[in-house]
C-alpha cells in the first residue's frame, strides 16, 4: 500500500504533464481533443481511483499468493524471463477481465467510468473505477500460478502493466505498421472506445493485441467509419462518483420494478444493457440511436467555472500527494476518513462543473469535516506540521466563501459557451 503510494507520487505529475502536453499539441495542430472540463473530470476520476487502491478499499476473494501456493507445479527464480512471463500472464488475465466487464451487466458497472467520456485522449485513460469493491477474477492468473511465478514479481509487474496502457489513448498517432499485429496501438484502442455498431465490444487487449486475433474480438479501424466515442446511454455528468454507480443504480431499480421474478434474479448476469421487457416499456431510458447525430455533453458554463476547476484540481493534487507521502503516519481508520475527504472534494467541485447551484452544500459539508479533523487530531490526520494546519484552514475558508458566493449570487446565471 505505502509502496504503491510512493510510486504514484512520481506517476501523477508525469501523467499530468503528458495530458497537458497533448492539449498543447492539439492547439498547435488545430485539433484540440482535450476539452478542459472533460479533462478535469478525467483527472479527478483518476485521483479517486488511486486513492481507493492505496487505502485498500477492496477485498480479494482469492489472492494470487493462495493460487501460487496451491497450484504451482514448479518454482521459478526471479529472472528476466520470469518477469516477462508475469507480464504476459497479467495481460492474458486482463483481456478476459476486460471482456467480461463489457459483456456482463453487473461487471459493466465496474468499467463504465472508463468509457464515459465522449472524447478520446490521454486524460480519459485515467478514468478508472472506484466501484470494484470485491475482486473475483484473480483466477485468470492461474497460468502464472501453475508456473510458480512469485507473488513479489506479480506485485512489481502489475503497476507497470497498468501504466503501460496509458500512452495509446490518443487521436494524434496514426497506424503503426507491423506493430499493429503485436501490441495494442492508438488505432486499436480508438476502435475499442467507439460506440459505432462496427466497433462495439472489440479489441479488449491491454498490451498485446494477439489475444483479440486469437479469441475473435479484433476489429481494425476503418477509414470509412470514423470512431464516435462514448457510451450509448450517455452519463450526462462530469461527476465521476455519480458515473461509477449509474449503471448499478439502474440495475437495482430494474430488478425492483420488474414483475418477472426470474428477471429479478438474472438481470445481473445478462448481457450488458439488457433490461426486463416490462421495465423497458414503463421506464424507458434515453439512448443514442444514431451515433453520427447526437449532442455531446457540453453544458453551457461560465469562464469562472473553468478557472475555479483548475484551482480545485490543484488543491486536490496537493491533498492527494500529502496522503501518499505521509501514508505511514496515518492510522486506521483515519486513512479512510482522508479518502472520504478526497471523494467529497471531487463530488463537490464536479457538481459545480455540472452547473448544480446547490454544490456549495457539498463544499461546506466537506470543509466542516476538515475542521472536525483538525480539532480531533490537533493536526491534519496525524501529520505533524503547523504550516499544514494553516494551509488547510486557508483552503477551507477560501473554498467555502467562493463557492457559496458563486452559487447563491447571480454569477451562476452568467453563462458563456465554451
Amino acid at each position: 500500500m505505502a509502496f504503491y503510494g510512493k510510486i504514484l507520487l512520481f506517476a501523477m505529475p508525469a501523467f499530468l504533464i503528458l495530458v497537458l502536453l497533448e492539449k498543447w499539441y492539439g492547439y498547435y495542430k488545430q485539433k484540440d481533443t482535450v476539452p478542459t472540463l472533460d479533462m478535469i473530470s478525467s483527472l479527478s476520476s483518476g485521483i479517486t481511483n488511486v486513492v481507493k487502491d492505496v487505502v485498500g478499499l477492496s477485498i480479494t476473494i482469492i489472492s494470487y499468493e493462495w493460487l501460487s501456493k496451491n497450484f504451482a507445479f514448479i518454482k521459478l527464480e526471479n529472472t528476466f524471463l520470469v518477469y516477462f512471463i508475469a507480464f504476459v500472464a497479467l495481460d492474458f488475465s486482463g483481456y478476459w477481465v476486460h471482456r467480461i466487464a463489457h459483456t456482463v451487466n453487473l461487471f459493466w458497472n465496474n468499467h463504465i467510468i472508463h468509457h464515459s467520456s465522449e472524447e478520446f485522449n490521454l486524460a480519459c485513460a485515467l478514468r478508472q473505477s472506484i466501484a470494484v469493491f470485491v475482486k473475483i477474477f484473480v483466477v485468470f492468473l492461474l497460468p502464472a500460478a501453475f508456473l510458480g511465478v512469485p507473488t513479489a514479481v506479480i506485485a512489481v509487474v502489475a503497476p507497470l502493466h497498468l501504466f503501460a496502457q496509458f500512452w495509446y489513448h490518443t487521436q494524434h498517432i496514426n497506424k503503426m505498421g507491423w506493430l499493429e499485429y503485436v501490441i495494442v496501438t492508438p488505432s486499436h484502442h480508438r476502435v475499442h472506445h467507439a460506440m459505432n455498431q462496427e466497433y462495439i465490444d472489440k479489441n479488449f487487449g491491454q498490451i498485446f493485441i494477439f489475444w483479440d486475433f486469437l479469441f475473435g474480438t479484433f476489429q481494425k479501424e476503418l477509414t470509412t467509419v470514423p470512431p464516435v466515442y462514448g457510451i450509448t446511454i450517455p452519463v450526462q455528468t462530469y461527476n465521476p462518483i455519480k458515473i461509477n454507480f449509474q449503471h448499478l443504480l439502474m440495475l437495482i431499480k430494474d430488478a425492483w420494478n420488474t414483475k418477472n421474478y426470474a428477471d429479478k434474479l438474472t438481470i445481473w448476469f445478462r448481457s450488458t444493457g439488457w433490461r426486463p421487457q416490462d421495465v423497458m416499456v414503463k421506464y424507458p431510458v434515453s439512448k443514442i440511436e444514431d451515433v453520427n447525430n447526437f449532442n455531446k455533453y457540453n453544458p453551457i458554463t461560465s469562464s469562472f467555472i473553468q478557472f475555479w476547476s483548475w484551482i480545485q484540481i490543484a488543491f486536490l493534487l496537493v491533498f492527494t500527494s500529502l496522503l501518499f507521502y505521509n501514508i505511514a503516519l496515518i492510522s486506521i481508520p483515519a486513512i479512510y476518513y482522508y479518502a472520504l475527504f478526497i471523494f467529497l472534494t471531487v463530488y463537490s467541485f464536479t457538481e459545480l462543473m455540472d452547473g448544480n447551484k446547490h454544490a456549495f452544500v457539498y463544499e461546506i459539508l466537506k470543509n466542516v469535516g476538515a475542521i472536525v479533523v483538525l480539532i480531533f487530531y490537533k493536526n491534519w490526520f496525524g501529520i505533524p506540521s503547523n504550516l499544514l494546519i494553516v494551509f488547510v484552514v486557508f483552503y477551507v475558508i477560501i473554498t467555502s466563501l467562493v463557492v457559496t458566493f458563486y452559487c447563491t449570487s447571480k454569477l451562476h446565471k452568467i453563462k458563456l459557451v465554451v
